[in-house]
């Protein structure tokens, strides 16, 4: 196995990996921390990741709870929270901060479905990039006599192979978090 391959099996896992961060951020209808994953605090100046700066957790399957480690942040986090455009309003009582996760109606479940379709085919995009590339690199080093014409067609199989391995990773990826998100 070349180079060229385990280069773009560790880029297809990164690209994976990106498009399962992504989709946590989409909200389902249910409690979920990894909702909040990308949203930054101003704290003292500096922006810092809200898991940083205080504990999430899920105390019924419609509400997170945050509990920020210093309690003069509480309005920081309050702002970031409305910042981040998420669209949950933020109840504070002084010391924690309640986030009610409202129910999702089917004509926004039809939207967020369509939202994460397209996360999938942008990162199925990324994938063909991947291969590309690799076949491109692959003809380079065969030209360069680095590599017989037999093992360039072997090797171009294989990251055709990888290929549409990840892209029914994709496919089964998104088929499960459209599911999540049309249970009622």
């Amino acid at each position: 196995m070349s180079d060229v391959q385990d280069v773009l099996a560790e880029k297809i896992s990164k690209s994976l990996s990106v498009l399962k961060e992504d989709l946590n951020t989409v909200r389902a209808g249910r409690a979920n921390p990894a909702l909040l994953d990308k949203i930054t605090v101003n704290y003292y100046g500096s922006p810092t990741p809200l898991k940083s700066i205080a504990n999430i957790s899920v105390p019924d399957p419609r509400t997170l709870m945050i509990s920020p480690f210093d309690p003069k942040s509480i309005g920081d986090i309050e702002k970031a929270i409305n910042i981040a455009n998420i669209g949950i309003n933020p109840a504070n009582d002084g010391r924690i901060i309640r986030l009610a996760i409202p129910q999702v109606t089917e004509e926004r479940r039809k939207e967020l479905t369509k939202l994460v379709k397209k996360m999938g085919e942008d990162c199925k995009v990324a994938v063909r990039n991947e291969r590309r590339e690799a076949n491109e690199e692959l003809k380079k080093m065969e030209k360069a006599s680095d590599l017989t014409e037999d093992d360039l067609k072997k090797d171009m199989e294989e990251v055709q192979k990888k290929a549409d391995k990840a892209i029914k990773d994709i496919d089964e990826i998104i088929a499960a978090k459209e599911k999540d998100i049309m249970e009622v």
